[in-house]
């Protein structure tokens, strides 16, 4: 027997979401499951090749990977918006070649990244003074430092874990992420604290670190879900933690 059925707009009825994650990033999806837990809206995952340690050798080669990491992304319905997952990459690579990698499979999806939402949180909190968390090596750190300066913002403050391996940096503990924060954050001359690098976990320390000190924290996953749900017109209020989610 042929069963009748009938059709409706499939799990992306508010909004359909593209994320593309790196091969080595094990606490991205994590985090932000919880932004995207929302009826109605889809957020759909592709993977590109990355290296395990963190270079600006490797970030670059992504450039050539992302395309096809993009277009492996649905596109039975077009997408509203895509995230690439990498602060680093995006920082080597650039923001409008980003953008131009997955509009070739993804035209008129909007796109964003983490350097560029976190720089997106810094308008939005009205933060002009940085205090900046890393995990990575220093040519890594600097290019990310000199792109934040050239948009305006100041880095007032800054400390790095200083690693080169992926896995080393998703095994870093909350706790020394929350100490890091709060050692940089206590800097007078900071009005917010970014740590960088979604391989960094964060999510469950940012409430503690902005009670500690009485500034707004913003990691890379807590940014770029910000941003996604900005740029889609979704409401954000509550559905993260710390001050972006809730201003």
């Amino acid at each position: 027997m042929k069963l009748s059925f009938d059709v409706d707009d499939g799990a992306g009825s508010t909004a359909a979401l593209g994320l593309i994650v790196l091969q080595s990033d094990e606490s991205m999806e994590a985090e932000l499951r919880s932004v995207f837990d929302q009826p109605g809206i889809a957020l759909y995952h592709s993977r590109i090749p990355s290296a395990p340690e963190v270079t600006a050798e490797t970030l670059k080669q992504m450039e050539l990977d992302l395309p096809l990491a993009a277009s492996l992304l649905p596109t039975a319905r077009s997408l509203d918006v895509v995230g690439y997952g990498c602060t680093s990459g995006a920082t080597v690579i650039g923001a409008d070649n980003v953008a131009a990698a997955i509009n070739a499979s993804h035209d008129g999806a909007k796109t964003t990244d983490p350097i560029t939402a976190v720089m997106a949180a810094c308008r939005h909190l009205s933060v002009k003074r940085l205090g900046f968390v890393t995990p990575y090596v220093a040519e890594v750190s600097e290019a990310m430092r000199t792109l934040l300066e050239k948009n305006g913002l100041t880095v007032a403050a800054f400390g790095s874990f200083e690693q080169i391996e992926e896995s080393v940096v998703s095994r870093i503990t909350e706790q020394s992420v929350l100490q890091a924060v709060c050692a940089i954050g206590e800097n007078e001359n900071v009005d917010a604290v970014f740590a960088s690098c979604t391989n960094l976990r964060s999510f469950d320390i940012i409430d503690q670190a902005e009670t500690d000190i009485g500034k707004p924290v913003i990691s890379s996953n807590l940014a770029l879900a910000w941003h996604m749900l900005t740029l889609a017109g979704l409401p954000t209020a509550g559905k993260g933690p710390g001050k972006l989610f809730n201003s």
